[in-house]
This record gives structure tokens, sequence and C-alpha cells, in this order.
């Protein structure tokens, strides 16, 4: 298990509930934009943001965003260590350096002992596309092996400035080398390591790159904190990463939909019908509990997934059985389905919410 450090209130590592992060795309300097958009990845589940800060004014505005703001607030530094000492300076809960090219000993000692004082982590980041140029040499490229190393270095680097709130990040573009790299630091370090796929790119390809390299580290027990990395709106950042944890049940809370592919059996419009409902109990999904809603379109395996969820109802030709915890409760018409559903859903969570 890894160690545990605390980022604003936030628990990363040491068995902690892993914690979704994404990060502004706002000019920084611009506090209004960028608090706006905090407040809208913060309802959307984010948990922890980052904001770039490129000069001293960027730097300026973090307390600014600190004050307006509910989240840990991240800084995220790269060549000048005077701009991470002045983001602690003016409240950033941790600190994401490169510390390959923020400075010589001098600047990661000073920027070590800042945030020391001020009680937050850093971040060590090492991605495939900025490497030191001696491991670039020595193993002929962004190799899994120079990625670990340079991570290693860098981590050790800290630790004898006797720092050792450590976050560690590997982040390639390439899946399969991602992984290799991170298997690689994860038997090298108890430090607690932020996982996601750098650069995966826009739409639905890269979500599904994202999920094949997040949910493979996850299954393998790697990673404390996780960061989608998608071209465009950060909220799709967060949702993607909520699903991604929801799919492999690391996410409490969540309902879980099942709905069959569909077939020539099938008699309702069940894309519909699950379009209907999965876009009605996402508004939900925070406050839900951990519920199961199988919607299935016919004989095969519909009664049997219906009847293993906490909700769920099996089609037939225009209408549907409906069972919950594994009972039948009755049979409606196909345009009944998604209603039924759904007054089923609130009397499941009204129960829970009664529960003791």
């Amino acid at each position: 298990m890894t160690r545990r450090v605390n980022c604003g209130g936030v628990r990363i590592g040491g068995g902690a509930p892993l914690s979704v992060q994404s990060m502004t795309n706002t000019d920084t300097r611009d506090v209004g934009a960028t608090v706006a958009q905090i407040a809208a990845l913060e309802a959307a589940g984010c948990d922890i943001v980052r904001c770039a800060v490129p000069d001293m004014t960027a730097a300026a505005a973090i307390s600014g965003i600190k004050a307006r703001v509910n989240i840990p607030v991240v800084a995220d530094v790269h060549f000048d260590h005077r701009l991470a000492i002045a983001a602690i300076e003016r409240g950033a809960d941790k600190i994401r350096i490169n510390p390959g090219n923020i400075g010589g000993d001098a600047e990661v000692r000073a920027v070590a002992r800042r945030a020391k004082a001020a009680g937050i982590p850093i971040r060590v980041g090492v991605n495939s596309g900025s490497l030191e140029a001696d491991l670039l040499g020595t193993f002929g490229g962004p190799t899994p092996e120079a990625l670990a190393e340079s991570a290693v270095r860098n981590m050790e680097r800290l630790q004898r400035f006797d720092f050792e709130d450590i976050v560690i990040s590997i982040k390639s573009s390439d899946v399969r080398e991602n992984h290799a790299a991170l298997k690689i630091l994860a038997a090298r370090t108890d430090c607690p390591l932020h996982i996601g796929i750098t650069e995966a790119g826009i739409g639905e390809r890269a979500i599904i790159k994202s999920a094949v390299g997040i949910g493979a580290l996850l299954l393998d027990g790697i990673g404390d904190t996780l960061r989608v990395s998608l071209t465009g709106d950060p909220l799709r950042e967060v949702r993607a990463a909520q699903d991604i944890l929801a799919s492999i049940g690391l996410l409490p809370g969540r309902i879980n939909l099942v709905s069959c592919p569909t077939c020539g059996r099938c008699r309702v419009d069940l894309a519909r019908i699950a379009t209907e409902v999965s876009a009605a109990i996402r508004p939900l999904e925070r406050e839900a509990g951990n519920l199961t809603v199988a919607i299935m379109g016919c004989a095969v395996n519909g009664p049997g997934e219906a009847s293993h969820a906490d909700l769920g109802v099996a089609c037939g030709d225009g209408k549907a059985v409906l069972f919950r915890k594994g009972v039948v409760v009755g049979a409606v018409a196909e345009q009944e389905i998604v209603p039924a559903i759904l007054r089923e859903l609130a009397a499941l969570r009204a129960v829970g919410a009664t529960s003791p």
C-alpha cells in the first residue's frame, strides 16, 4: 500500500478513495473565469483541480482563486522555481513540478523547503515528452525504464532535501508504455501515484484510450488519484473519470446501468428506453447509493439480469416484466417502461434514505 498525503483536505494514497482530478483551461490570471470553471468542475464531481502558473501574475492569482472555491487547487509550474514558491505563498494546496526542468539542486531544495513549511505535497510529474536528455540517451528514447528511472531519480532528489510528501505521476501517450512504466515504478516506491494517459486526444477515441490505460492500472492495484486528459472541455474529463471508476466498482454511490446490446429478438425500442433512463438517472447518481438497474430486451438473458439487479425490466413484444430486488412487481406496456423504472427507482432511494 502507498503512503498517504493530504492535499487541501483530500487524502491521496494509503487506501483512501481514489480522487478525480482535472485541469482548468482558462487563463489563470483571469480569476473570475477560472473560478467559474472550477465551480462547474466541482459540481460535476471533481475532487482536485490544477491550474497552470506560467508567470508571476498567474501565481499571484492563486490567492484570489483559493478564496472563492471549495476544492483543493494545485499549481502547475515549469521552468522557474520562483513561480512554485510564489504559488505556495499564495495558498496553493499542492505544487506540480518536473524537477528535471525546474532548475538545479538549489532551486529544487528551495521549493521543497517552502512546501514543507507550508505543509503541502509536491507532485513529481514525468512525461514522455519532457524526459531528461541523459536518460533519453541512456535508454534510447522515452522507454518505460527511462520514465520510471526519471521518476525515481526526482523522488530521491526531493527526499535528499528531507521532503517526503510526494505524489508521483508518469504519463505517456502510449498505453502500453504507460502501463509498463507505472508497473516498474510501483515496485520501486510507496509514494502515492497519480495516473492517466497524457495527450490522449479528442472525443470518443480518447476516452476509450484513457479507459483502457487507466482501467488496466487500477485492476493491477496501481493508482491513488487520476486525471483523464482530453482536448477540450475539462468537464468531460471528470465525467469520463467517474465512468471509469464506476465500471470497476471504485466509485461509491453510482447507479450501475446494465442494458443489452439488442439483437433481432428485441421487440421494443430498447435504445430509446435505455437512453432516456440513463439521462434521467445521471443527476441522481451522487446520492443514489450503490444500485444496479438492468434494462434487457428479450427472454435469453433478460429475466436473469433483471432479477439479479436492484431494479430491472425484461422486455417482450411491446411490453416488459418489472423486477424489484429479484421479485416480479408487475408488467407494463412499452410506453410505460421508463416512467415505471423511474417510479421504482424513487421508491428504492426513499427506502435507502430511511434505512438505519
